[in-house]
């Protein structure tokens, strides 16, 4: 069993928000497959499950505010058995531009709370991270305000196209590996 997980705060206020770009490229994901999300309350999570190429996977938006999602995947993994091998979460970051995307391995949470909610709940950094680019603030304002605006008119042409790229991606990760994946998406 695999899972993907978006990453995003719950409610319409947040929906645009630069932090709900999980959110947003795994309803996507679930589109192109065409799968709707349940509401499971045991796992805290919107679930969507199907299978592929013989492979069960589970799409989860947890429905916590981003500093807890550790608390929904961790009931995903312990209710489904997943390994962290199985596991892709898709976030936003701030460490790359607007429209670029970058898959990884593994890793810290580079001050995403939402990674370190994960990591601290599940006790590890082994599992498979897709980062969606918002960009930085131009000026010194407070990273938590920049992550709960919407974007530019300007900003989300690329961001359409990040959230597109980005759902490709997570289904080249569950279909072919990861490192398909990444050597496919992983471009500059």
């Amino acid at each position: 069993m695999k899972l993907i997980a978006g990453l995003g705060n719950p409610g319409l206020r947040y929906k645009n928000t630069r932090h709900n770009v999980g959110f947003q490229a795994i309803d996507l994901v679930a589109k192109k497959i065409d799968l709707d999300f349940r509401k499971d309350s045991l796992t805290q999570s919107y679930l969507a499950q199907g299978k592929i190429l013989e492979e069960k996977f589970i799409l989860a938006k947890p429905d916590t505010f981003m500093n807890l999602a550790g608390r929904a995947i961790s009931s995903l993994v312990k209710k489904y058995k997943i390994t962290a091998k199985d596991i892709l979460v898709i976030c936003d970051d701030l460490n790359l531009e607007p429209g670029e995307i970058r898959l990884k391995k593994q890793g810290s949470s580079g001050g995403h709370n939402g990674l370190s909610s994960i990591i601290e709940s599940l006790k590890i950094k082994e599992f498979a991270r897709l980062k969606i680019g918002i960009g930085r603030p131009r000026h010194a304002e407070d990273f938590s305000e920049f992550v709960l605006e919407e974007f530019s008119r300007q900003e989300k042409k690329e961001i359409t196209s990040a959230i597109d790229k980005a759902a490709l991606c997570a289904l080249a990760w569950l279909e072919e590996g990861i490192e398909t994946a990444m050597n496919k998406f992983n471009k500059r």
